[in-house]
């Protein structure tokens, strides 16, 4: 390695050693061969930051280089000094096989560690029985709203013509995403299988609105309705229901319908509420306009009394 290993790593001259270690680690788990695996420029930055750590973890050969004894690849700047490769090879060397994880850190300074010996092809990454869990694959699916309240089945077709059973939970809330366990990329090494995330989109229902577990819809109504009540046919998500319209009844009125919103697991299930609105006849015939202005001159009243511009 030609480069100097302090910008391999992104680091000044003054880095700590948790510094070092840190910015390695880093490096490791985005550049890895394995992760970008028709990415070039992420590999050789993956192998330049390995041969920095490699240089830099031991404290030794890092003040060694420091002080110019050595370059970047760890080549003796002045031949005729030998001590440190005879400390090298002593028996007792701590940095002599089987210890380089010692002063490591936590477990995944470890992994970064085990990385980098993979991509090394050297002889510990097969004697640590290296595995690692396969990346989880993301899908995005637009679905019913009824499906998404009731609960439902679907399909994703996948690009290699393979597809994605889907189980849409009942009460299912736009943008939520649903792990599909085992569904994702295989693991290294019989590692285990990552899982699929979907995250569903819910399609706008011409009649119903949802608001948290609650279900909106407005409920047109005649103007014989809205003045003398009764029962009407109201649509719900569980089929058509009676609903009783009280006499004098207003547009913009709401008439709440207990427990007859969305149900989902761990809530207490929603209600239907049902806004009315007053549709005038499409024709106004002679007897009703005749019994309208009759009925006015004795009934006269004002509904918009109170307000002010």
């Amino acid at each position: 390695m030609s480069k100097d290993p302090y910008t391999s790593l992104g680091l000044k001259k003054t880095a700590t050693a948790d510094e070092i270690k840190k910015a390695y680690r880093k490096i490791a788990r985005t550049s890895h061969p394995d992760l970008n695996p028709d990415d070039a420029s992420a590999e050789l930055r993956f192998k330049e930051a390995s041969a920095a750590y490699d240089l830099l973890k031991d404290p030794e050969q890092r003040a060694r280089f420091d002080r110019g004894e050595i370059d970047a690849s760890g080549a003796e700047q002045q031949p005729e000094r030998k001590f440190y490769r005879e400390y090298a090879q002593k028996p007792d060397n701590p940095y002599q096989s089987g210890q380089q994880y010692e002063g490591f850190g936590d477990a995944s300074d470890v992994f970064a560690e085990i990385l980098r010996q993979r991509a090394q092809g050297g002889r510990q990454s097969a004697t640590h029985g290296f595995n690692m869990r396969g990346q989880d694959r993301r899908y995005a699916l637009e679905i019913p709203f009824m499906d998404a309240v009731l609960g439902g089945k679907t399909r994703i077709t996948l690009p290699d013509g393979g597809v994605l059973d889907v189980k849409i939970p009942q009460g299912t809330a736009d943008q939520q995403t649903i792990r599909l366990r085992g569904k994702g990329d295989p693991g290294f090494e019989g590692g285990p299988t990552g899982d699929a995330l979907v995250t569903l989109s819910v399609r706008a229902h011409p009649t119903f609105r949802r608001e948290d577990n609650d279900i909106l819809i407005t409920l047109p109504i005649t103007l014989d309705e809205a003045i003398l009540g009764g029962k009407v046919e109201t649509p719900t998500i569980d089929g058509n229901v009676k609903l009783n319209i009280p006499k004098g009844a207003s547009s913009g009125q709401i008439l709440r319908m207990r427990g007859r919103g969305v149900k989902s697991t761990g809530k207490v299930a929603g209600d239907q509420r049902v806004e009315l609105r007053i549709v005038a006849p499409d024709k106004i015939d002679e007897k009703l306009e005749e019994f309208m202005e009759s009925w006015r001159k004795t009934n006269a009243y004002d509904p918009r009394k109170g307000i002010r511009i």
